[in-house]
């Protein structure tokens, strides 16, 4: 990525409906949480072209609207009188907007590439979260004209769902008066108040009991206790992406069998997987519910994701009935999603104290794709008919790519689904005193094998052995 010939930055000026001090929201406590445990911010990347004839006035009026319209985007970590975390909303202020100017030399098409670089990169940079807005943009001007706006957003103001949302109001607002108001939607300091309320602290309450039931009889950590073993060579932590059409296709034709959307067919193939890679049964898991089905928060810009825990055996029967498994233990775990992390510390330390020793889930699935497809929206969503022949050529396109070291991880293996059009695409972070590369690379790739194998036959054994790995019984590694 080539540096731009000039950067200067302009002062934007922002003013909003709602300003105030509430606690963190429960989804902020537990990305709050998870940015601690693992040293990683999580910060999210963003970018689209503008119109012809944009100007650093329309992109400064952009900007300045969409900080006014919302006010997880004027929001700074804070202190209350009791030394307590909480989250300041300002009703007013300003906001840095980078102007990049790209070498007249330089192609639109390269204008573009720098546009995709940045986005991927700029959200490396942390975030002093006391003292920083949540909101990064800058707008690239090429040869007098601005082309595109870049940003990262704070996972502090928003989940993934959220982040979308912004995206849509950014486009559409255009121009847009800054003196748009808030109302209309709850805001973040809305959602941090009905938090309190008897209500949701009950239910938040109930989701206790189901996690309690998950967690009760766990292992110490899901992959057994890490260990260096001898002649490991290089980092600890390693990353790798998986992309497979073949996959892709192969989910679908499955989802449309099963009447069962391509969410959970995804858990379903990811779990029996990691069965055939590692042995372990049953297999108890995190994973990530975006909470946006309850009602009125839907629109929210906050981070509204938090994690659920699902238990389910894949050994010993078939894919299809792994889907079905999938199917009921991610429903009840999405249902048992919302919840505030601090209650939850206390339940897991009271287990832990039951048990006799300290246990957590350290595998996490996150499925990344905007929307749940739903089975109706199966057939359409590929390349007409889903053939055997089709599958066998679309094999020929999987990719593995090994994507370097990571810094630091607090689980054993963090798997993402990414939402990549046309492609099963799985980015894997993990710890390699816990799992081998090669266990990896089979995991990968048996999410390939378990799709093609179950996607025109609902026999399709998991090929999962009912012994557990030795070792895994209680707190021993």
């Amino acid at each position: 990525m080539f540096e731009p010939a000039r950067q200067d930055r302009i002062v934007v000026q922002f003013a909003g409906a709602e300003a105030g001090t509430q606690p963190l929201t429960w989804g902020q406590k537990a990305i709050f949480q998870d940015m601690q445990e693992s040293g990683n911010q999580f910060s999210m990347g963003g970018r689209f072209g503008l119109p012809e004839g944009s100007t650093v006035e329309d992109a400064a009026a952009r900007l300045s609207g969409l900080v006014g319209r919302h006010a997880a985007l004027r929001m700074r970590l804070g202190t209350d009188g009791a030394g307590r975390l909480c989250q300041e909303v300002a009703r007013s202020g300003q906001i840095g907007l980078d102007i990049l100017t790209i070498p007249d030399d330089a192609g639109r098409s390269d204008a573009a590439r720098y546009a995709a670089d940045l986005m991927d990169t700029w959200p490396l940079a942390r975030f002093d979260f006391y003292r920083d807005w949540p909101l990064r943009m800058a707008v690239l001007r090429h040869r007098g004209a601005c082309t595109h706006l870049v940003w990262a957003l704070s996972h502090l103001a928003a989940d993934g769902g959220g982040h979308l949302l912004l995206l849509a109001d950014l486009i559409a607002a255009g121009t847009a008066s800054n003196a748009a108001s808030d109302a209309g939607r709850p805001q973040i300091l809305d959602i941090a108040q009905s938090e309190q309320t008897p209500r949701l602290r009950q239910l938040s309450s109930r989701a206790m009991r189901h996690w309690e039931a998950q967690l009760r009889h766990i292992p110490a950590q899901t992959f057994g206790e890490p260990a260096r073993t001898d002649g490991q060579a290089g980092p600890r932590y390693w990353q790798a992406r998986f992309s497979s059409p073949a996959a892709h296709l192969a989910m679908l034709a499955i989802a449309k069998r099963t009447g069962t959307d391509a969410s959970r067919v995804t858990l379903a193939l990811v779990a029996t997987a990691i069965g055939r890679a590692t042995g372990i049964r049953p297999l108890t898991i995190k994973v990530m519910v975006n909470n946006r089905f309850r009602p009125g928060l839907a629109e929210v810009i906050a981070p509204i994701a938090q994690n659920s825990v699902v238990t389910f055996d894949v050994a010993d029967t078939t894919v299809d009935e792994v889907v079905a498994r999938a199917r009921g233990a991610s429903l009840t775990a999405g249902m048992r999603a919302y919840y505030d992390p601090d209650e939850l510390s206390e339940v897991m330390a009271r287990l832990d104290t039951g048990r006799g020793y300290t246990a957590s889930v350290t595998c996490r699935v996150n499925d990344q794709r905007a929307m749940i497809m739903r089975p109706e929206e199966a057939a359409e969503a590929g390349p007409g008919e889903v053939t055997p022949e089709l599958l066998a050529r679309k094999l020929a396109e999987t990719t593995l790519t090994w994507l370097g070291q990571r810094d630091n991880m607090h689980e054993q293996a963090n798997i993402l689904i990414e939402n990549r059009p046309d492609v099963l695409s799985l980015h894997i972070m993990w710890d390699r005193w816990s799992l081998t590369d090669e266990q990896v690379e089979a995991l990968l790739r048996g999410v390939e094998e378990v799709a093609v194998e179950a996607a025109f036959d609902p026999a399709a054994p998991t090929k999962v052995s009912p012994a557990r790995l030795a070792g895994l019984e209680g707190g021993q590694a």
